[in-house]
């Protein structure tokens, strides 16, 4: 039964939100305003949470995948008695706040996940889900449900046409994740005006296909019918769209029009929005009787929160090392080894990396991840796992069916959840479909690692569709983002004691599959330093020095041998993650790279631009590769000995004259 304090308190959301972004003249009144019937229900009645333990395990999630109405979720969280007091609120959007014009993840307590790029959001919510089941399979004891949770997703029009919200729903909908509700705020109106300028899709036909439950809600304004949705989704055996039918700025003289979705009301609207509410109260002003009524709905989540510590701690008593299993993002690497006689054999590198990681698996229950639909290709299968699915969720292998996009929001998904540790893994060249979450992923700060093989022109018969030419230096140029390409297997194996330890950023890892020498000179514990001296020069003032990446680092040295033929003196310097490197001390970075050495040649089949920071000159690619032979390819692309030494000594040469 819902009374006047509830509409008192949705329209408390409504008028701080419209206050927010009036004062900042900045930001999108209409969704706050037309999304606080839905928000305030699940919120109040539905969503499980404690503002004094804004990271409990066991919350349910929110991930406002409509990024653009934040000003909605920071309302949410003040009137729930969140770190975020009214002072913040009025620095809406304002350099330094809690509260930036988009949510972001670790900077205000309460936010799941950081949003904004349209659909993302729902693919993380996707992810958080999968987490929450694979962590109840594995944690949950009888009587004891450490995780038992829902996660909630609120997207608008834009959300659901973006191309990975369809991906993101096609992976919930195979692995039945029922557990997982979305409310869709559908308005019919865009950024740019009526929705049917744009779109004209059945929305309870496309997601009825891809085995979601689906309601609709007609009156967005319907307390009722929302909570009464809410409770039938959560009996579920399947994920659940909620449509709600709402009119955009409901209540503005604007409504129903784009007119109120990114822009300030207005003095004058905003008046005129407080006489159609019966609203009194000055801006950003709230009565006591209505933060009053939130602390009531809040004190009544605090009996399912401490009846969950106290089952907590018992679980904690009888069942002590099955939990502390899942406390650390960080993964337990001191036992890798590379003993097997075997390893002294020619391998690619996704091979090594393979048998690596699955190493790391058997040391870690934590670790899982999967696929775009090519385990036989990037050999990232855990060989002691079947399949992630509805019947087997304790699995580790999943299956994320040929999409690179939604795969990659679900990963960073699993990561923001906590508890375990994911990757994803596809070819290099189609990183270009996921570079985004990526991105996100560096932002929000989060752990999660990318695998890609098939790593350069050397795939050969694939042709220039399938050989990565920019894609290593586009992704080190992503801040906070860790790319390594490893010569051979020890230093894949060092690639891997450095994921282990890493909590707040996402790695790449890249990978050839064209076969590589295991090298006598390579070392695991220098991987951690991004470059090293692989093989000095014979004496202390070389001719110069040749930097490498991956596969090209067995030919620097062969190259370092035939230079020394001719009497000149070369270092070979592998270079696994330039951005490692330069994060070392500048001491470190002058004695591999002497900066008195003057001729520094790069050596990586991709752009130039790759390794043009840490070499003076690069022998690269600018161009797209070729469709045969993969040795045949390299060759005509310069990577041999004799095109290095010719174009070594003409550097020199170049250099001399300086």
């Amino acid at each position: 039964m819902f009374t006047k304090k509830d509409i008192d308190a949705v329209n408390a959301i409504r008028f701080l939100s419209a206050d927010m972004i009036e004062k900042a003249q900045s930001g999108h009144p209409g969704l706050p305003i037309d999304a606080a019937p839905m928000a305030y229900t699940l919120w109040e009645k539905f969503l499980q949470f404690n503002p004094q333990d804004p990271k409990w395990i066991n919350r349910d999630r929110f991930i406002l995948s409509a990024g653009h109405g934040s000003a909605m979720l920071y309302s949410l969280l003040h009137l729930n008695g969140f770190d975020l007091p009214l002072t913040e609120l009025k620095k809406f959007r304002q350099l330094g706040s809690r509260t930036p014009g988009h949510p972001e993840y670790g900077m205000t307590a309460g936010v799941d996940a950081t949003t904004g790029p349209l659909g993302q959001g729902l693919g993380m919510a996707v992810g958080m889900a999968m987490a929450e089941r694979h962590l109840a399979a594995l944690v949950n004891r009888p009587g004891y449900p450490v995780f038992n949770h829902f996660t909630y997703a609120l997207v608008g029009d834009g959300d659901l046409m973006e191309g990975v919200s369809q991906e993101a729903i096609n992976i919930a909908g195979q692995k039945q994740l029922n557990k997982l509700i979305v409310l869709y705020d559908s308005n019919d109106v865009s950024l740019d005006g009526p929705l049917s300028l744009s779109a004209n899709e059945n929305v309870a036909q496309r997601f009825k296909a891809a085995n979601w439950n689906y309601q609709k809600v007609t009156d967005g304004n319907d307390l009722a019918g929302l909570q009464q949705a809410l409770q039938q989704a959560q009996t579920s055996d399947r994920p659940t769209l909620i449509e709600v039918k709402t009119i955009i700025g409901y209540g503005t003289p604007e409504s129903g029009t784009n007119k109120v979705h990114g822009n300030a009301l207005g003095k004058a609207n905003l008046a005129a929005m407080r006489q159609f509410y019966h609203w009194q109260a000055a801006p950003f002003e709230i009565a006591p009787e209505i933060y009053q009524h939130y602390q009531e709905q809040v004190a009544k989540k605090q009996t399912a929160y401490q009846a969950w510590q106290t089952m907590f701690q018992e679980y904690q008593t009888e069942f002590p090392e099955v939990y502390r299993q899942f406390q650390d993002a960080r993964l337990d690497t001191t036992k890798l080894n590379l003993d097997d006689p075997a390893w002294q054999e020619p391998m690619a590198t996704r091979t090594s990396n393979s048998k690596i990681m699955q190493q790391v698996a058997d040391q870690n229950v934590q670790l899982w991840g999967g696929s775009a639909d090519l385990y036989s290709s990037n050999n990232t299968r855990l060989d002691d796992s079947k399949a992630f699915d509805a019947l087997h969720p304790e699995q580790r292998n999943v299956y994320f069916g040929v999409r690179e996009f939604g795969m990659a929001t679900a990963v960073n998904g699993i990561n923001l959840h906590g508890n375990t540790r994911a990757f994803g893994s596809t070819f290099f060249v189609f990183s270009d479909y996921l570079k985004a979450a990526i991105r996100l992923a560096a932002i929000q700060q989060i752990p999660a690692v990318y695998i890609f093989t098939h790593d350069s022109i050397a795939v050969g018969e694939d042709g220039p569709t399938h050989e990565p030419i920019e894609q290593l230096a586009g992704l080190r140029s992503i801040p906070n983002v860790t790319v390594i390409r490893p010569a051979d297997a020890h230093e894949v194996l060092g690639a891997w004691q450095k994921i282990g330890q890493i909590t707040d950023q996402p790695t790449v890892l890249v990978l050839t599959r064209q076969k590589v020498p295991l090298l006598v000179q390579t070392q695991a514990d220098k991987v951690a330093f991004g470059g090293y001296t692989l093989s000095p020069a014979a004496t202390a003032n070389p001719d110069g020095i040749l930097v490498a990446t991956g596969s090209e680092v067995a030919l620097a040295l062969q190259a370092q041998q035939k230079l020394a033929q001719e009497k000149l003196n070369v270092a070979v310097v592998s270079m696994p993650s330039v951005e490692l490197f330069q994060a070392q001390s500048p001491d470190y970075q002058a004695q591999v790279l002497p900066p008195n050495v003057k001729v520094k040649l790069g050596l990586e089949m991709g752009s130039r631009n790759g390794l043009a920071t840490v070499a003076s000159a690069v022998i690269g690619i600018d161009h797209f590769g070729a469709s045969g032979n993969g040795t045949k390819v390299v060759q005509q692309a310069g990577f041999t000995v004799d095109n290095i030494v010719e174009r070594f000594k003409a550097k020199l040469a170049e250099a001399e004259v300086k």
